[in-house]
């Protein structure tokens, strides 16, 4: 006949909390003192005898099981140095931990780690974290945007059917792996603060243009390499492309652009 030996399991906080209660209860009942072993004890609730022996001895020195409280580690700020580090980080969102911790260090005389930094930037609430990229609208804009939505928000689709839309961009064909992260707080994504403008692209890049309207859209039209002014504008985008929209829609037709300088040329 064989006998199938109970599995021994990990300690873990539960466990410790069960045996510290358990043993208690065996304590106020004066079982162990009563005769009961230890590793019958240890059997019964499948805990390594030197953890029951080691609780047991502890009772018996101090009359508790229970753990002492401790401390921890020395924090190496202050709260003024907490104040400090949140600071830095909102005058300069683009600064790294480690530009932090060396500003903190020379400020306090005291050497602060990057890691530190982190930490106390997110228990300030600020987390690294990538940047809108986008044109910020400036106050003009925004009455302007909200101007023209609402005098159009009752509008049909039979009208929005006859508005073309178009825009351009520009792609850089040299890598970007630039990763400039921003420190900011949660659900401020869309700050004006926490967004960068990049119109700026260095070496070599392609501008794509395209338009959409509702249910269609035209095909992508690719400038090749040099700069696009109004003539070039005019003989690759609005004779060959939005001319033939306009003689589809008639007079009721409405071409929408955004003010780029080579769209309000008079060249």
């Amino acid at each position: 006949m064989s006998v199938t030996q109970k599995k021994r399991q990990p300690l873990t906080l539960a466990t410790f909390v069960v045996v510290v209660l358990v043993f208690n209860r065996f304590i106020a009942d004066r079982k162990l003192e009563e005769g009961r072993s230890v590793t019958s004890v240890a059997a019964e609730f499948g805990i390594a005898h030197s953890i029951v022996s080691r609780l047991w001895r502890q009772f018996q020195t101090t009359g508790t099981a229970i753990r002492g409280f401790s401390s921890g580690r020395r924090r190496g700020t202050t709260p003024a140095d907490d104040r400090y580090i949140v600071l830095q980080a909102r005058r300069n969102r683009r600064q790294t931990a480690g530009e932090i911790a060396r500003h903190t260090t020379q400020a306090t005389g005291r050497p602060i780690s990057r890691f530190t930094v982190a930490r106390r930037l997110h228990g300030g609430g600020l987390f690294a974290r990538l940047p809108v990229r986008c044109v910020p609208l400036t106050p003009a804009h925004r009455r302007r945007h909200s101007l023209w939505c609402r005098e159009h928000r009752n509008w049909r689709d039979n009208e929005w059917g006859r508005v073309l839309f178009t825009d351009e961009s520009r792609f850089s064909l040299s890598s970007d792996s630039h990763r400039i992260l921003i420190w900011r707080e949660r659900g401020s994504r869309n700050h004006p603060s926490n967004i960068i403008e990049r119109d700026r692209y260095g070496g070599r890049g392609v501008l794509v243009w395209g338009d959409i309207m509702l249910g269609s859209r035209t095909d992508l039209h690719i400038f090749d390499a040099g700069s696009v002014n109004g003539t070039r504008y005019c003989n690759e985008i609005l004779l060959p492309c939005v001319r033939l929209f306009r003689g589809a829609m008639g007079l009721q037709f409405l071409f929408m652009d955004d003010n780029a300088p080579c769209h309000r040329t008079r060249e």
